[in-house]
């Protein structure tokens, strides 16, 4: 057996699908006669609150923030050179997609890099607009939860970082 994760009330976490939460706390549950340990998560930006049992923790993706130089590694790879791939958009879409939902902060900030879109460049489809937007929301809330500033900071430092590197 896997040893349990250390997640305490009041940490910050990031869940593969739904970005970064705050652990509420820990409670036990009886689920089907068994009891449960369950970890509370509240995502406040989608108002939503996630049980995840913590035997699960681990496989379910479930992880700690990531720490400054694991986001500097991140930003690294935002400031880097945009590499799309001439597949068709669907199966980019896809895989921009398993990105965005796999938690991991380099991988979403390369969908954020890819759909980056210049003044200067044509305009993005609703479906690319979409995506991008869903991973740089992810990537500047935990950027955001890392730094220890608002979102919408978190927010503009990303998109500024993305225009010098576009320039």
């Amino acid at each position: 057996m896997s040893k349990k994760p250390a997640f305490s009330k009041g940490d910050h976490v990031v869940y593969p699908t739904h970005g970064v939460g705050k652990i509420q706390g820990i409670e036990e549950q009886e689920i089907a006669g068994e009891k449960l340990e369950l970890i509370v998560i509240e995502f406040d930006k989608d108002r939503m609150v996630l049980r995840v049992p913590s035997a699960k923790a681990e496989q379910s993706g479930l992880r700690s923030l990531s720490s400054p130089d694991q986001m500097k590694e991140a930003l690294k790879t935002l400031k880097g050179k945009s590499k799309v791939r001439r597949t068709m958009w669907s199966r980019r879409a896809q895989e921009y997609e398993a990105k965005i939902n796999s938690g991991d902060p380099v991988a979403i900030a390369e969908v954020v890099r890819d759909l980056f879109r210049n003044a200067n460049q044509p305009d993005q489809s609703y479906s690319e607009r979409q995506l991008y937007q869903a991973a740089l929301n992810r990537l500047a809330r935990e950027f955001a939860a890392v730094e220890a500033i608002d979102e919408e900071d978190a927010t503009v430092k990303l998109e500024d970082m993305l225009q010098k590197a576009a320039a």
